[in-house]
């Protein structure tokens, strides 16, 4: 198995095919060189996983994160021609009853309160997601991820001493039901669609990123993907990148023109190279504002249309109100 700490307690950074976030045998220390002990480490540590699931008929996000001083599971639905939208909020003090794995492709990451779970287990190349609520929410679904090792797999410096580990993919055909207000919604016959972000890392104290998701069918039934983001991995590396169908490409770094006071403005998406042009317009959002003293979360999460154009291999791809999602995050853990 391929770890990403290695035995003299270092991390090659840059773009990584580890199988295992060994993160208790990394050489943590202090801005004046002291070794932090392993509970040190643990409570430094932070994790979390996101997907988000697509169709004709709605948006879907859900993430288990972990801080270890509290954890916190959400889940939101966007019901399309309706405009229907319906949140959930779960927060448990110092991660009780919160698991999760150490393994990117394997194992599994749960939350549990009461009569609500969230689970997701990595296993064979696909990730197996089991949703209950005590409302009556339910999901089953698996995703497809045959193509794992086209995912983007980066690790890179945080601040003086930590470093962040994330791997991405987009645009993953989806099987399975939602049972949502008394409707089910086959995933397969309405073509779902799924995009992952599993995360995790000694993480600067305080921290901030913009981001951009985007699962979609083209017209001409080919699958495309992206995951695009600035603030968090930029020390010599980049997190940007599209697949379209099975095929992962690495694009050049991404500014995001917005303004945070008015949000029912137009977001602006160029790349540095200006192959890809995009814009958002805001349908909804998901927001959160969080300040438990030692942890703090200002959260926006928008779901709407993105338009433009990407330029890729002398080809360009038009992109007409293609659903995804963006966010505007601040974070102190």
């Amino acid at each position: 198995m391929s770890y990403l700490v290695n035995e003299k307690g270092q991390i090659e950074f840059g773009y990584t095919s580890a199988k295992k976030i060994n993160h208790l045998d990394y050489d943590l220390r202090n801005a004046m060189d002291k070794p932090l002990s392993n509970w040190r480490k643990k409570l430094k540590f932070n994790q979390f996983q996101f997907i988000s699931i697509n169709c004709e008929d709605f948006i879907m996000g859900m993430a288990v994160v972990d801080l270890k001083y509290a954890s916190n599971c959400f889940i939101y639905l966007y019901h399309i021609k309706s405009q229907t939208f319906e949140e959930f909020d779960f927060i448990q003090a110092f991660g009780i009853k919160t698991h999760m794995s150490p393994h990117p492709n394997k194992g599994v990451s749960s939350f549990a309160k009461g009569n609500n779970l969230l689970q997701i287990e990595a296993l064979n190349q696909t990730r197996n997601i089991t949703l209950r609520l005590d409302n009556g929410l339910s999901l089953e679904a698996i995703i497809d991820e045959s193509n794992s090792d086209r995912a983007l797999s980066l690790c890179s410096k945080a601040g003086y001493n930590g470093w962040v580990y994330t791997q991405k993919l987009a645009a993953r055909p989806v099987h399975g039901q939602l049972n949502w207000q008394s409707n089910t919604y086959p995933l397969e016959a309405r073509k779902a669609l799924a995009s992952i972000d599993w995360s995790a890392g000694f993480m600067r104290r305080e921290t901030s990123w913009h981001w951009a998701s985007l699962s979609t069918c083209l017209s001409d039934g080919r699958r495309l993907g992206f995951n695009l983001a600035s603030g968090v991995n930029e020390t010599g590396f980049s997190e940007n990148a599209i697949w379209i169908d099975d095929e992962y490409y690495k694009i050049d770094m991404v500014d995001f023109k917005f303004d945070r006071y008015q949000e029912s403005q137009t977001w602006y998406l160029i790349s540095n190279d200006t192959k890809l042009k995009l814009t958002f317009d805001r349908q909804g959002k998901r927001a959160q504002k969080m300040n438990l003293i030692l942890i703090a979360s200002n959260f926006r999460q928008f779901f709407g249309h993105f338009n433009g154009t990407i330029k890729l291999n002398n080809e360009s791809i038009e992109i007409n109100n293609a659903w995804g999602l963006v966010e505007d995050h601040y974070a102190k853990w």
